[in-house]
């Protein structure tokens, strides 16, 4: 049996739900600095088989709540547990999550293959997954290297190595694409897709928010500590498509303008050819269009995507804050 097959097994026996699943549930969670609510009674669960964007502005608690859920920050309140357990209760946590907070550290004189076989003797994994995993992140030709003579991308990698070495049946990401060319963040998104569709969970937080609504297959969006909202991001996009603006683009726009003021919408010209047209659906500008003869080059709905959806969702707890 091969290293990766006997790591599959044992994974898919690990602590947590079915078939060695570990959601993590997050329940109440609540974390206090002083008179500072840094997280504020926050509720959400990652299921298995997913990547779930973990989204907020600085300062939205992010970055604590992954701490507690690591037990590196103890919550005033509540609790973050993953396969039903809190993490200082796994009994093999490395076995179980995988965790990068930051770009890879290590000793600059290390080279990135013996970095990962000390990490595996530290936690009495087999030591081949140091080459195991090195393949898998694409770093089997700079394994020899100096850490010091690594990119900002390249710890990025090493960093994954690192959290995959056991094999885990969770993995949680705090930026993971700092550092990152468009291949890399390619590479990335298709490696976390690959994974999850393995059955495990991935939780990804990220500023960006153009590669999340590539990524992840649902959100967790934040701000001031409490939940915004979760959910597919074609769910949390959809009510700001209802009555969203029409774009259209024609040689007469003048007449073309009148005739949908005439049918109650609201229209205005931009740039002189292109309107843009409130208060009636897509359809039925092209069948009026066609109906005085006036000839349409382009004719769109502007689609919101999940900035805007994420604009809007903190914006209204900020305000409510």
């Amino acid at each position: 049996m091969t290293i990766h097959a006997q790591a599959s097994e044992r994974r898919h026996t690990a602590p947590g739900g079915p078939d060695g699943q570990s959601p993590i549930v997050v329940r109440g969670l609540t974390k206090q600095y002083g008179e500072l609510t840094a997280v504020d009674d926050l509720t959400f669960t990652v299921t298995p088989g997913r990547v779930t964007g973990f989204l907020g502005p600085n300062g939205a608690g992010k970055t604590t709540t992954l701490r507690m859920l690591l037990g590196l920050v103890a919550p005033t309140s509540g609790t973050a547990t993953i396969g039903d357990r809190l993490y200082a209760d796994l009994p093999e946590p490395t076995r179980v999550v995988g965790a990068v907070l930051e770009a890879s550290s290590a000793h600059r004189g290390r080279t990135g293959r013996n970095h990962l076989r000390a990490a595996c003797i530290a936690t009495g994994l087999e030591i081949s997954r140091a080459d195991a995993t090195l393949e898998m992140v694409g770093l089997m030709a700079a394994a020899d290297r100096p850490f010091k003579g690594y990119s900002l991308g390249m710890r990025q990698r090493l960093g994954i190595a690192s959290a995959m070495l056991g094999d885990p049946d969770v993995l949680i990401l705090d930026e993971p694409a700092n550092g990152l060319d468009p291949e890399g963040i390619r590479w990335m998104r298709t490696l976390l897709q690959g994974l999850a569709s393995e059955g495990r969970t991935v939780l990804v937080s990220s500023h960006l928010l153009s590669e999340m609504q590539a990524l992840a297959d649902e959100v967790v969006i934040v701000a001031a500590g409490r939940l915004a909202r979760q959910g597919s991001i074609d769910d949390i996009i959809a009510p700001l498509s209802i009555g969203a603006p029409v774009q259209v683009s024609t040689p007469q726009p003048e007449r073309l303008a009148a005739a949908l003021r005439s049918a109650g919408a609201t229209v205005t010209i931009p740039n002189g050819t292109a309107l843009r047209v409130l208060g009636i659906e897509e359809s039925l500008i092209g069948d009026l269009a066609f109906s005085v003869g006036v000839p349409v080059h382009r004719l769109y709905t502007e689609t919101p995507d999940l900035e805007d959806a994420f604009l809007t969702l903190t914006h209204a707890e900020a305000a409510i804050r």
